[in-house]
């Protein structure tokens, strides 16, 4: 490796020197209204390697000279030798290694730091291009691609390599900067009524509150903020923050809610010529969730499966009921805000299940929704799918 790169340090410094002039020429033109594109340099050695350099302007590329490049290129040999030997012996597709040398070696203008990223060969099929990044005082990138196989891939497949490589990079920082930020999530899907007791209610009937499975929909949206358990590539989190949750109980038939003498209860309507097209009763509530979650990734940093469990507890904000139907023609709707002896306190149990880009929630209330005999004496059971917020 270092024969590859030692002789051709002096090529680097020139081909940034000239470069650099014709940047500096084209600066000298009449400014244009779009900023000038990144300057590139490529450099395309005899064994068919590639050194890609990449700056902002012709200023930051007249700051090469600052550094030892042949210092630098030999260097750079040595860390990807490390990282080979890595990927070989170890057990994943690809080994990320971060090397300081500026640390090691002060004083000689050499970068802060160095990534060097290498694949796990495949057997029968040619090596992945390494994919290094050199971070000089945090203020210049240069981007080294090496594609060491000698010809025998069209350049085609190296340039799919290297635009997978900077994607896995750009998936890696953002998996690897998740702690201590927050993420919206979104979920959508339905409520139940589970563990239902027989009760007879204020008219004498006994209680049996048939739901519109479809009709009783369930609705969060919410911030969640991550806290890593671990390092930073550690898979474990914690994740909070509250949560904005409406529930709706649409009931079957010609029943409808109906708040009267201290209790909630389901009755039948009484006017044969009035048919509803919705009745529900809908609430409100506020949550905080505390829940424990693993997330595991493929080599390229994608999400591959999650499990996560945990609590929550809540209050109720708002309750109302709301009927849809027909009378003489028009179409009517009846609202009545009220709070329907709903318990205000809500807690219980809610957990996730995540297949790549697909997550599923459940959310368990294990309180009572109503005060006990001021309605049905019901549990709440929500579940659906997590439309944003993996």
């Amino acid at each position: 490796m270092q024969r590859i790169f030692s002789p051709f340090a002096s090529l680097v410094f020139s081909a940034a020197l000239l470069t650099g002039g014709s940047a500096a020429a084209r600066a000298a033109a009449p400014p244009a209204a779009v900023p000038q594109p990144t300057d590139t340099i490529v450099i395309r050695l005899p064994n068919q390697a590639v050194l890609t350099l990449m700056v902002r302007d012709a200023a930051q590329l007249r700051e090469l000279k600052k550094y030892q490049l042949d210092s630098l290129t030999s260097r750079l040999a040595g860390y990807i030798n490390q990282a080979e030997a890595a990927a070989r012996s170890g057990t994943n597709a690809q080994v990320t290694m971060e090397f300081y040398p500026d640390k090691d070696r002060p004083g000689q203008n050499l970068p802060e730091q160095i990534r060097v990223t290498s694949h796990k060969p495949v057997p029968g099929q040619s090596a992945a291009s390494n994919r290094v990044e050199v971070l000089l005082e945090k203020k210049f990138g240069m981007v080294v691609n090496l594609d060491k196989n000698n010809g025998t891939r069209p350049r085609a497949a190296a340039d799919r390599a290297d635009r997978q490589a900077k994607r896995d990079s750009i998936r890696q920082t953002a998996y690897e900067n998740q702690n201590g930020k927050s993420f919206l999530v979104v979920d959508v899907g339905v409520s139940g009524f589970v563990n239902q007791k027989a009760y007879v209610t204020a008219a004498g009937q006994p209680e049996a509150v048939d739901l519109r499975t479809l009709g009783s929909r369930y609705v969060n949206i919410g911030l969640d903020y991550r806290i890593r358990l671990g390092g930073k590539h550690s898979p474990l989190r914690l994740n909070i923050g509250p949560e904005f949750a409406f529930n709706n109980y649409m009931l079957n038939g010609n029943d409808k809610w109906v708040n009267a003498n201290g209790r909630t209860d389901v009755v039948r309507e009484a006017d044969a010529g009035r048919q509803y097209q919705k009745t529900k009763l809908a609430t409100s509530s506020v949550n905080l969730p505390l829940m424990l979650n693993l997330r595991l990734h493929d080599s390229h940093y994608k999400p591959t499966f999650s499990i996560g469990v945990g609590g929550f507890v809540g209050y109720r904000l708002l309750t109302w009921t709301k009927l849809k139907y027909t009378a003489d023609g028009d179409t009517k709707k009846d609202k009545d805000y009220n709070a329907y002896n709903m318990e205000n306190l809500q807690y219980g149990l809610q957990g996730t299940l995540g297949f790549r880009n697909l997550t599923l929630f459940a959310k368990y209330n294990m309180n009572q929704l109503f005060k006990a005999g001021q309605g049905p004496d019901t549990q709440v059971v929500s579940f659906g799918v997590r439309l944003l917020g993996q």
